[in-house]
């Protein structure tokens, strides 16, 4: 499996990573939740060194939850008993020295392990306590995040329609097929690579009923329902090691 997922690089825009893959995560009942944003009040967010990347000259804010199950390190079997988590991840798009990837303003999940460990790698996570469920249907996801940086979310969606593979250059794949991703901690940049089959969705439809995982946002930003929303059913991605890039004023 891992091999074919390897082989299958016609819908990256760059080759993969160098090294080997050093993790393994199935990803599951994905919602992506997508917004426009005006790219100067964004920009006051990035780190040094990190560039907004635009899309008919709109930044995009995303507020993805699922859940993630199967984790295993490279030649080392699955973890007996592992039981798959819940995560949240808040993203915005970005470019750097014209690669284009994500950037993480936040991630929350419901195992403590997996949060520290992320942590250690630079990843900005939280610990959260979250459930889903699947009634009729429907998925409902909830997560509260307390403390100094608590916050909220609340939402159910379904997918609808048949699944579809987004056309090249459209706004989706623009959204979905990203394959780096950055974070800044200790006043320095570090990149980490990822890789899995192009994206297969499904239309969906949200009821998001309260989400403060933005707060630290201008208010405004966010105050309207999502422009586009996406649902996967699963995901197999492989994760490389998050080096230290530097910072460019």
């Amino acid at each position: 499996m891992i091999n074919n997922i390897l082989k299958s690089t016609s819908h990256r825009e760059y080759p993969l990573p160098k090294g080997p893959w050093i993790m393994m995560q199935e990803w599951e009942h994905l919602l992506f939740m997508h917004w426009p944003v005006s790219p100067h009040k964004l920009k006051p967010y990035l780190p040094p060194g990190l560039e907004l990347d635009t899309y008919d000259g709109d930044a995009w804010i995303s507020i993805i939850p699922f859940q993630v199950s199967n984790v295993r390190l490279r030649k080392i079997p699955p973890i007996p008993f592992f039981r798959p988590f819940l995560e949240i991840n808040v993203r915005t798009y970005v470019k750097r020295n014209g690669v284009r990837g994500v950037y993480f303003f936040g991630l929350d999940a419901n195992k403590l392990l997996a949060v520290l460990g992320a942590r250690m790698a630079t990843l900005p996570y939280f610990y959260s306590k979250m459930s889903m469920a699947k009634i009729n249907g429907s998925f409902y996801y909830d997560s509260a995040r307390s403390g100094r940086n608590s916050a909220i979310f609340q939402a159910s969606y379904q997918p609808i329609g048949d699944p579809y593979y987004p056309e090249k250059k459209s706004l989706s794949s623009w959204l979905l097929e990203r394959y780096f991703l950055w974070s800044y901690k200790y006043g320095a940049l570090f990149r980490g690579g990822i890789h899995h089959r192009k994206w297969e969705l499904q239309d969906a439809r949200v009821n998001l009923k309260e989400q403060s995982l933005t707060s630290f946002l201008p208010s405004d930003l966010l105050e309207t329902a999502p422009s586009l929303v996406h649902y996967a059913t699963s995901k197999t991605a492989l994760n490389w090691m998050i080096r230290k890039e530097g910072t460019d004023s």
